[in-house]
């Protein structure tokens, strides 16, 4: 008896967790799931739908100007937008995080870009494609997933369009602000996220 009222209890648990799950992937809000009222600001910039006009675009920021070294974090501006292009060296999703409310459905895809497809780390910039716009892709006719972006643009030069966005989560880890100690994996904090537009260029 009491075996059979652990086996009910796990499976409520299951199902439980399964209907949060799919609730939490469909119904995420733009806020994610914040701790403190700088996260949730963080999240909003994160997960912003809205594309960029014209007069939004910082026409001084290339990749070039991305990979320049030094301390970056106040180079730019989260509230502007970029135009960046060069080669596509790698395309992976993201792991899952309170932005996109802790649902393994829903990461964002990161696309690693450099000036040459053979680049180190510490010479790529990251863009970011959020599952926010991966939906508006899909109602456009557009397949943005994680693996359709790895197979049609990994070695190719590819446009970026989209907001600008510093990490500030990753500085340590980023060439322009490492901290020692950590894991050097980027060339700085700074980067598009979300991703408003791609073109294949050649």
């Amino acid at each position: 008896m009491r075996r059979g009222r652990y086996v009910v209890a796990f499976v409520i648990v299951v199902v439980t967790l399964t209907v949060v799950a799919v609730l939490l992937d469909r119904y995420c809000p733009a806020s994610g799931l914040p701790l403190t009222s700088a996260r949730r600001a963080e999240h909003l910039l994160k997960n912003r739908v809205s594309f960029p006009s014209s007069e939004d675009f910082d026409a001084g920021v290339t990749l070039a100007a991305l990979l320049q070294p030094g301390d970056d974090e106040s180079r730019w501006s989260n509230t502007r937008s970029a135009r960046i292009e060069g080669y596509v060296v790698s395309v992976g999703r993201a792991g899952i995080e309170l932005a996109n409310c802790w649902s393994p459905c829903r990461r964002d895809v990161h696309i690693n870009v450099a000036l040459r497809s053979d680049a180190p780390a510490n010479e790529q910039v990251i863009v970011e494609v959020t599952p926010h716009l991966q939906r508006w892709a899909a109602t456009n006719g557009l397949d943005w997933s994680a693996e359709t972006l790895k197979r049609t643009l990994v070695g190719k030069w590819v446009r970026f369009e989209g907001w600008l966005f510093y990490d500030s989560e990753h500085a340590k880890e980023s060439a322009n602000t490492f901290k020692e100690g950590s894991d050097l994996w980027r060339a700085t904090a700074w980067e598009v996220h979300p991703v408003t537009k791609i073109e294949i260029l050649r």
